[in-house]
Formats: structure tokens, sequence, C-alpha cells
């Protein structure tokens, strides 16, 4: 597990990167990234989303592109602060102080689920995705974005000492060990050279006959 795999030492990472996060964040993230991101979702007006580890907004701020009704998550107050700046507490964009792995929502709340810049500092990711997948109603979609995992052996050491990067196959064993079933991935760059990002796009199975 990465140092940053820690909610007490993320927290007080994101303490200080909340200052600076906005400006750093445009290198590896960009709104072109984003945009195509968004458009693997597939929101529609009327959808009501959330944001799981929305952090500043940026994510966010997509979404309000597509749809009125989004909902904003983060387990940081720094970040959270600067994401209420920018929107408000609670119009239009309703925030919540939480945990990822323990989502404070009913089951199916949620037409589809967006995570982006979050996954990488869960200590269970399995168990994240697995509480995405109880939120979101079933055969609802949701989209994670993490940090793809780097080709150089150096830089696989010093990412892993960090926080969490993964490859397609290791996000295809999460997603189905969390219990979704379609899980397609794109990777994106924002230019050579550059961090990779790896977009994780699932559906949730359909409730089967008979269930409750």
């Amino acid at each position: 597990m990465g140092v940053l795999e820690n909610k007490a030492r993320a927290r007080t990472f994101y303490k200080y990167l909340s200052k600076v996060y906005d400006r750093v964040n445009t290198f590896v993230w960009t709104e072109e990234m984003r945009a195509e991101a968004l458009e693997m979702l597939d929101v529609d007006a009327d959808d009501r989303v959330l944001d799981v580890g929305c952090g500043t907004g940026f994510g966010t701020e997509g979404l309000l592109q597509h749809t009125d009704n989004v909902y904003g998550l983060d387990q940081s107050p720094h970040q959270l602060e600067k994401a209420w700046a920018k929107f408000g507490k609670h119009d239009p964009v309703q925030f919540h102080f939480g945990d990822a792995e323990r989502l404070p929502f009913k089951d199916g709340s949620f037409d589809a689920v967006w995570s982006s810049g979050s996954i990488e500092y869960w200590p269970n990711p399995v168990e994240g995705l697995r509480e995405m997948r109880r939120v979101v109603k079933p055969g609802g979609t949701v989209l994670v974005v993490g940090p793809d995992y780097p080709e150089s052996t150096v830089f696989q050491k010093l990412a892993d000492a960090i926080m969490l990067f993964y490859d397609a196959e290791e996000a295809d064993r999460m997603f189905h060990e969390a219990g979704f079933e379609d899980v397609e991935h794109v990777v994106q760059q924002a230019k050579p050279g550059s961090p990779k990002a790896i977009v994780s796009v699932a559906r949730a199975p359909e409730r089967s006959e008979g269930a409750d």
C-alpha cells in the first residue's frame, strides 16, 4: 500500500495541495480529457449524478454542463472549501463530507456515478467500487479516472510507494470483484511525456427477476 493510501495522510496531503491543486491539475487532467470522459459517461439532462472524491470541483464543473442534478462528496474539508467557493455549499451542487468506501446514500440513489483523481488514495479500492455499484441504479453507469501504471521500472517502484497506480488488467480485476460485468478502458494523456490517466467505464448489473 502506498504512503498516501491512508485516509489521515491523504487528508493532510490535500490540506496543502488544495492551495495549488487547480493550477497543478491542468498539467495532468485537462478540460479536453474531461470532455472525452464525459462523453463516455453519457449523462442525460435529467440524470442524478454523484461525483465521488470531487476535490475542488473540476470534474463537478464538467458534470454541470450535462445535468443540474449533481452531488459531490469528498473526505478533505480543505478541498471542499475550494469547491464551495466556486459553487456554494448547496446550490447548484449538493456537497457532502464523506468517505468513498462508506457512501452516505441509499441504494440506487443515482443514475450515474463519476470519480476522477480519487481512487488512487483509497485504502480499499474494491470496497469503494462496491459502494459506487450500490448507490447507482441497476443498469446505471460508473466512470472512474485513475493514474495509469508507468511503463518504466523505476517509476513503477516510485508509484507503488506513493499510491495506487494500475493498468487495464488490474482495473478489470477490481471492477469485476466489485460486481460489475461490462467494463471498458481508455488511456488518456495531456501531451507526450506527461502522466497518463486510465478511464474505466462500467455498467451496474440489471436487477435480476425476483430480486428485491
